[in-house]
């Protein structure tokens, strides 16, 4: 959902990106808004390199805003500087400028940071420049009243007459003042500006108009001025005015001396500012608040936090709550986007009632995320009690166009100590925190904690560097022989792929297949795992005469993928292996209800001759009788049946349950294999059970 000035117009199915893509969408919502002499066309062939610039900055190895800078500066120079102009540049930026730059190379997390900053520094180009050409008008102005200030120095020594001339006629403000402060008389300009003539009925003296706004050192300068130190000095100043409004002013005010060089007056050059001060004041409250909800944006929280994390004289501690709503993809794909932004909007409007100190805020960190920064003393507490308000808002039903809707959210809850971490590390740990809370159940908040943290930065480590781990060897296989139980005979041997991990060290693959997994490098991992054990089966059944088979295990993923079957016969191919010397093992999970497409590959294996065994068996739902319709040869007992075995006298329990599956098992024409045999006790056991093959620690260790 985008949060853009310019609005959503729903999803896009287009295929063109890139700066001409970018600047053609840019224009159309744009153009409208500015008082640009150029055409649409004419203004769309104008900001393809400024779209180019942003998408090079966006995706540079250095990241640099310089260039968004120069773009700001670049749409005030063809006129674009209305103020309804900015909202619908910066949306469009905010909404589509990664969507038409895409790039790999940076996460999600760091391409909406640097979008965030590419807006920030493209909206502080734009008000610089807008600032610098009004400057540029002003300073004409000032030149000419500063040569009515010469004038009128002139006609105070020769032309009393002359100089009431210039002074009155004059279209800047001017007022003359003693060294004192007292103002001895001001033009019809300065009168207007503060309301009347009436304003001046009363005594005034400059040091009244002394306003909190002031900018610092300001009276410094007025008393260096007055002595003497020094002529002339400018500055913007805020003047309250009668009617609790604020005159904001561009000041000159230049001593004026005798014929013997001794000071004398104050004059002022007085120039009304108001306008274009509340103009930058809209264009930085634009900048950094979302448009949708009207809440602090993401530039601003992190100003706030970088604020909050250098600490002050009442920052000792910092909180921040990273919030989630749960499932709410379900209701814009189901409802709509309107329906979405009206959702928003509430949610928005009661995080904000539940923050009412100073030093806390609520901003929107981008579609359904938000984020709360509380700074004070008392914060480690403080930041959980705000979590829980926040939840506690939200749990009241949403009603959206006649519609309840359930809210529910999940929380990342980070406390700190002024200067121990930085932004990034801030933000790193609120969001890993925030999806511990989803991950567990959701509607609910989760305190930060940095062995977590570690835990899921180490998961994202390995899962970037698998890839490479793959295609540099890092993988080895071990494996664990299977011993036939009747005679003590090597049956086979199970193959488990291992990752020598160049920092990590070796790796057993409960650390990386579900990486593996995630990210679908399990496919040509499982398939370089079958290679490799097929050519070690392949050598050993050529030193014991073809007695040897050599077990590999299937992944979910593996056994949904389309070309496992091919996959398999190639490799046995390659190898020049019988397929009835491997053995894949599916685990009971993966088969559990299980239809006839799904189970067809598993088939189409069994009928070439593969053996496919039931891994794991006894975890699941243990349905005996599915087993009638499964293409399986071998059950592997899970060792949680078999530890009462590992002693004598042995779990009567156990004994009954694997007498049990062994004469089940056997009726059904499957052989019987036993996983974790860690004593002698406990294969003498299985063995007297009819189990035919087993292994384990009491056999051998997996190795090489």
């Amino acid at each position: 959902m985008s949060s853009g000035a310019s609005g959503t117009d729903g999803r896009q199915d287009h295929q063109e990106t890139g700066p001409h893509a970018f600047a053609a969408r840019w224009s159309r919502a744009v153009h409208p808004t500015t008082a640009t002499p150029l055409t649409l066309a004419e203004f769309e062939h104008y900001l393809v390199p400024l779209a180019r610039r942003l998408g090079t900055a966006l995706r540079a190895p250095e990241f640099d805003t310089q260039s968004a800078y120069e773009v700001g500066a670049a749409l005030v120079d063809v006129q674009c500087s209305e103020p309804e102009a900015l909202p619908h540049i910066l949306g469009v930026v905010d909404a589509h400028l990664v969507e038409y730059f895409p790039t790999e190379e940076i996460g999600e997390d760091d391409r909406r940071a640097r979008c965030s900053r590419l807006q920030h520094a493209l909206a502080a180009g734009f008000v610089r420049e807008l600032r610098e050409r009004t400057r540029s008008e002003q300073e004409a102005i000032s030149r000419a009243a500063l040569a009515a200030r010469t004038e009128a120095e002139l006609a105070l020594y020769d032309s009393e007459a002359k100089f009431q001339a210039v002074f009155e006629g004059s279209a800047i403000g001017v007022g003359i003042a003693a060294l004192d402060g007292r103002v001895l008389v001001v033009n019809d300009a300065v009168a207007d500006m503060f309301g009347g003539r009436q304003y001046f009925d009363t005594p005034r003296n400059v040091l009244d108009w002394v306003h909190p706004d002031d900018a610092p050192g300001a009276l410094d300068l007025y008393h260096e001025l007055v002595t003497g130190k020094r002529d002339f000095f400018r500055i913007q100043k805020p003047h309250a005015l009668p009617d609790g409004s604020v005159l904001w002013a561009n000041l000159t005010v230049t001593l004026l001396r005798d014929s013997a060089g001794r000071p004398q007056y104050q004059l002022t050059l007085m120039e009304d500012i108001t306008e274009q001060r509340q103009l930058e004041e809209r264009l930085r409250y634009e900048a950094t608040h979302d448009a949708l909800t009207g809440l602090p944006n993401r530039t601003l929280f992190l100003e706030h936090l970088e604020k909050a994390i250098a600490g002050g004289a009442r920052t000792e501690r910092f909180g921040v709550c990273y919030l989630d709503l749960d499932g709410f993809k379900a209701v814009n794909d189901s409802l709509g986007h309107a329906v979405g932004d009206k959702l928003l909007r509430e949610v928005a409007r009661r995080l904000q009632a539940c923050v009412s100190a100073p030093d806390e805020m609520v901003a929107r960190a981008g579609g359904d995320e938000f984020v709360a920064l509380i700074a004070r003393p008392t914060a480690q507490a403080d930041a959980a009690v705000l979590a829980r308000r926040m939840l506690g808002a939200l749990a009241e039903p949403v009603t959206v166009d006649g519609r309840e809707l359930l809210v529910r959210a999940s929380i990342g809850v980070v406390d700190g100590r002024a200067g121990e971490m930085g932004r990034a590390e801030v933000l790193r740990s609120a969001d890993i925190t925030m999806y511990r809370a989803k991950a567990a159940g959701g509607n609910q908040y989760v305190l930060a904690d940095a062995d977590s943290d570690a835990r899921v930065i180490a998961q994202h480590s390995l899962t970037t560097r698998l890839p490479s781990a793959l295609e540099n060897g890092e993988f080895f296989i071990e494996y664990q022989p299977l011993v036939r139980l009747a005679d003590g005979t090597v049956r086979g041997a199970e193959a488990l792929v291992r990752w020598l991990h160049p920092v990590h060290g070796v790796l057993g693959p409960d650390q990386f297949i579900p990486l593996a997994e995630s990210t679908g490098l399990i496919v040509p991992l499982g398939r370089w795992v079958l290679q490799e054990a097929a050519l070690q089966a392949r050598a050993w059944r050529a030193e014991e005469n073809g007695r040897l088979r050599v077990n590999v295990n299937l992944s979910p993923c593996q056994l949904h993928h389309k070309d496992l079957v091919a996959d398999t016969v190639a490799v046995l191919e390659e190898v020049g292996l019988c397929p009835s010397a491997l053995c894949l093992e599916v685990t009971e999970t993966d088969l559990i209800g299980a239809d006839e497409d799904a189970l067809r590959p598993l088939r189409q294996l069994a009928d070439l001759g593969v053996d496919i065994a039931l891994d794991d068996f006894g975890t699941g739902y243990s349905n005996l009788a599915y087993l009638r319709r499964l293409p399986v040869s071998t059950l592997k007992l899970d060792r949680s049946f078999t530890r009462g075995m590992q002693r004598a006298p042995a779990d009567p329990v156990d004994v009954k349950i694997v007498e049990g599956i062994v004469s089940l098992a056997h009726t059904l024409d499957l052989a019987v294999t036993v996983e974790g045999v860690e004593t002698g006790v406990q294969a003498e056991h299985l063995r007297m059970l009819g189990c035919d093959t087993a292994q384990g620690w009491y056999y051998a260790r997996p190795g090489l």
